[in-house]
């Protein structure tokens, strides 16, 4: 089924609307023009008053300088024709085979939002973006990439402060080149220097035989000398002796004493060597928590980046309703920008787009003060509308021949005749008839 729109209006005593009847074009821009309080806007509020329904419906509706009740007719190029008039407007919607219908009908092709675009052009941010997800069915996926993506990101936030200061205290530590690896136990040395003291000990004692034996000797030689008759038997202890002195000179002759004066010096420096021991093990220990966190760290970005790739991925692969359209951080993003630094034109070009894909039955939307496009801009909407296949209905506070009518005064000026300001001419119109 093909789009709806608007093949003619007429519009009779809403707000400032005198008379106006119009055929807007069925694809691109159909701009009404005129000056300020001329009733252009009245137009736009009377078409959304038929079309959407008695919500639309403006606080004081009827033309305060006429008695006539307002009277709206709306032909839809579905056959639909669409009329309020009487004293309470009532609507009547017709098809073109004469059987009646009401606003549900309506309600199938016209967009809530193509009837009330600034709607959606003031809502906030995310509330936009929302509506877009929603449109092209990712919202659901969307929104569980990026809690997981937050949460991987905050994760790996916490981790990587952990990691800096592990880093950074890590550097702090002092770091001993001449330290041992390990703890000296204070037992250990004790027992080396018992043993070495032991065997020097055992080194004296021998040295002590040796002088034992020479002293021995000494005496003998002397009780030889003085007692002759006792001479073989001395002579005999004599040899005897020599014999054990000569024994005792090899033992005692290789003997060399060990120093413990390293050892002495490390039990002396112990807790100051255990001091740096422990900060070489403490300083390895930082380094070590160090690198595990930073491997976390690591871990993390990896996670974090496999989620966002596969956001774009969602997104590229999604049905989006404008090239560089896209949704980023829950904030519509068009050209690379947020919503806040678009230019009006494309903010109005973003809405028409995201307003048409929520109901692409509705072929037509309507827009107010297209004052702010300057004529290069305003051409490349149009194109792009017609591209689209859209129909705008828009205002515009000029005459130039960019305006396909003219609104004066509550009337409107056919769209091939000369503005009454240039002309002095208005169209004759007796009130209660088109």
């Amino acid at each position: 089924m093909g789009t709806v729109k608007i093949n003619k209006l007429e519009i009779e005593n809403v707000k400032r609307v005198k008379a106006v009847k119009m055929e807007p074009s069925a694809n691109g821009l159909t701009i009404i023009g005129g000056n300020n309080n001329q009733g252009k806007t009245s137009v736009l509020d009377a078409i959304a008053w038929a079309l959407g329904g008695d919500k639309f419906r403006p606080s004081q509706a009827q033309n305060t300088e006429s008695v006539i009740p307002p009277h709206l007719r709306v032909v839809l190029n579905n056959g639909l024709i669409v009329e309020r008039k009487g004293k309470n407007s009532d609507l009547k919607v017709t098809d073109p085979e004469g059987n009646k219908a009401g606003q549900q009908l309506l309600n199938e092709f016209v967009e809530q939002l193509a009837l009330n675009l600034p709607r959606f052009m003031e809502a906030g941010s995310k509330e936009k973006a929302e509506t877009l997800l929603k449109i092209i069915g990712i919202g659901d996926r969307l929104h569980t990439l990026e809690q997981r993506e937050q949460e991987l990101f905050n994760d790996r936030r916490a981790i990587g402060r952990i990691a800096d200061q592990k880093e950074k205290f890590a550097k702090e530590q002092v770091y001993y080149s001449d330290a041992p690896q390990d703890i000296i136990s204070p037992s250990e040395l004790i027992q080396k220097q018992q043993e070495i003291l032991a065997r020097n000990g055992e080194n004296q004692r021998k040295r002590k035989r040796v002088e034992d034996y020479r002293r021995i000797a000494d005496l003998l030689t002397q009780k030889i000398e003085s007692i002759k008759e006792q001479l073989e038997k001395e002579q005999k202890k004599l040899e005897e002796t020599n014999k054990s002195l000569e024994i005792a000179e090899k033992d005692a002759r290789d003997l060399q004493d060990e120093s413990t004066k390293e050892l002495e010096e490390s039990i002396s420096n112990i807790e100051e060597i255990n001091r740096k021991v422990r900060a070489n093990l403490d300083k390895g220990k930082a380094e070590d928590d160090a690198r595990e966190y930073r491997r976390q760290y690591d871990e993390f970005t990896t996670k974090l980046e496999d989620v966002r790739n596969q956001k774009e991925d969602l997104l590229n692969s999604a049905p989006l309703p404008l090239p560089e359209l896209s949704v980023e951080n829950g904030e519509l993003i068009y050209k690379g920008q947020k919503w806040d630094n678009m230019s009006g034109s494309d903010r109005l070009k973003v809405s028409t787009a995201i307003v048409r894909k929520l109901n692409p039955r509705c072929g037509f939307v309507l827009l107010d003060k297209l004052e702010q496009m300057d004529m290069a801009t305003l051409t490349e909407f149009g194109q792009w509308l017609e591209s689209e296949g859209l129909q705008a209905i828009a205002t515009r506070v000029s005459t130039g021949g960019e305006c396909s009518i003219l609104i004066s005064d509550g009337y409107s000026y056919g769209q091939d005749d000369i503005p009454a300001e240039k002309e002095n001419k208005k169209v004759t119109w007796k009130e209660g008839e088109f």
